[in-house]
């Protein structure tokens, strides 16, 4: 466990110097200080520290992976990596999580086995390549290509956010305005036309009980959205046959669902060539693949092309099987196996999908603006027809005298 200790030491003009400092023990408070060029006097445990890390922000997973790559490349010992390290940390995250590394590797662990022990931070997938990487004398360029998927798949999700967030903002910013207009501007003007006398027409008596439901109801209708979300992501938590459905309708939805599937594929064949090309079987790789797959759909496609590969197909013969990818990319599978090169051909294809995800967004925010003045439009219309028509057939009756 680190702890926080309380120290007095002396400086190099014989000035004693106090002050507290993290470290897993004394040993380690004394190898810190000496690189301040301090001598120890004394020192005592304030408290205990928990150096066990249960979550890291993914940018920062980066930047440490990063780190931990350049360093190694350079020929850096991996304990004086981590010291470094865990002496410039700018959060404390990153302080204890190098300190448990640097805790677990001093007492006999590999690298692979002190990232396992970490659980929530290092994917399976990362202490696997890890664990390949130290087998074969590559970690430094295994971290490599760990940092360029992970890069890469913190583009995906930010990808994946921005056309989440944009229709989410549009259906506020739609709901808003019409909760405003049935709620205030319509009960208004509905009273002036209900003073007018005659004839109400059904459209407008049809407006008169739309806003009186927002009037007196506002709550139900503002909440409801909220509270069926959450029931259903309670319910496909708790019935695996409502979570298919679900995750079946979800590549369904009109622009956005394509999109959604070609995400998830890009990061499927980017998993299989990262474990391809750090030397992960095949048919492992694509239990990775599987894992990392957030739809059942696209995990029950994968799991029946590993089944049919390990019954002796090919990695295309097994794709195309199951119609997950398109034709397109299966036939540059298949061109990577028959040349040997699949590792170049799976790199190519995320490169694809990565392009067509880029223009894909592209479109569907295009076409979600228009979308957003037309059904303004259309509603503002409605109420325009609705309050004056009344308005309109009051005074054509009108007698001139």
């Amino acid at each position: 466990m680190m702890a926080l200790y309380r120290y007095r030491a002396v400086d190099a003009i014989g000035h004693v110097v106090k002050g507290q400092i993290d470290a897993i023990n004394e040993f380690d408070l004394e190898a810190q200080l000496k690189k301040n060029n301090l001598d120890l006097i004394g020192a005592r445990p304030v408290k205990e520290h928990d150096q066990t890390v249960s979550k890291l922000a993914r940018r920062d997973l980066i930047n440490f992976i990063f780190q931990l790559e350049m360093l190694l490349r350079a020929g850096v010992p991996i304990q004086a990596i981590l010291s470094d390290l865990r002496d410039t940390a700018e959060t404390p995250h990153i302080k204890n999580l190098c300190a448990n590394l640097y805790e677990k590797i001093d007492s006999g662990s590999t690298i692979s086995e002190a990232l396992a022990a970490n659980t929530g931070i290092f994917p399976e997938l990362v202490v696997n390549l890890v664990r390949a990487g130290e087998a074969t004398g590559q970690l430094a360029d295994v971290l490599q290509e760990v940092v360029l998927s992970l890069k890469w798949q913190d583009e995906l999700i930010s990808k994946m956010r921005q056309l989440l967030m944009y229709p989410a903002f549009v259906t506020i910013v739609v709901g808003s305005v019409v909760i405003f207009l049935m709620t205030y501007l319509v009960p208004q003007i509905v009273g002036f036309v209900g003073n007018m006398g005659g004839t109400i027409p059904l459209q407008t008596k049809l407006l008169i009980w739309v806003s009186a439901a927002f009037v007196k109801y506002w709550w139900i209708i503002v909440f409801a959205p909220f509270i069926l979300l959450l029931s259903m992501i309670l319910l496909a938590k708790t019935n695996p046959q409502f979570k298919r459905q679900m995750h079946a309708a979800q590549l369904r939805i009109p622009y956005i669902g394509p999109i959604i599937k070609k995400i998830i594929l890009a990061r499927v064949s980017d998993t299989l060539g990262l474990t391809y090309r750090t030397g992960i079987p095949v048919l492992d790789g694509l239990v990775y693949c599987s894992n990392i797959s957030a739809n059942v759909i696209v995990q029950e496609a994968i799991d029946r092309a590993r089944t049919d590969i390990a019954n002796g197909s090919s990695i295309s013969q097994g794709f195309a099987g199951q119609q997950l990818f398109p034709s397109m990319v299966i036939r540059m599978i298949k061109v990577g196996e028959e040349t040997g090169d699949l590792a170049g051909s799976l790199k190519n294809i995320s490169y694809f999908y990565n392009r067509d995800i880029n223009d894909s967004i592209s479109r569907v925010q295009a076409l979600i603006e228009p979308t957003l003045t037309i059904v303004l439009g259309v509603i503002l219309g409605w109420i325009m027809m609705a309050v004056l028509g009344p308005i309109y057939d009051t005074i054509s009756k009108l007698k001139l005298t």
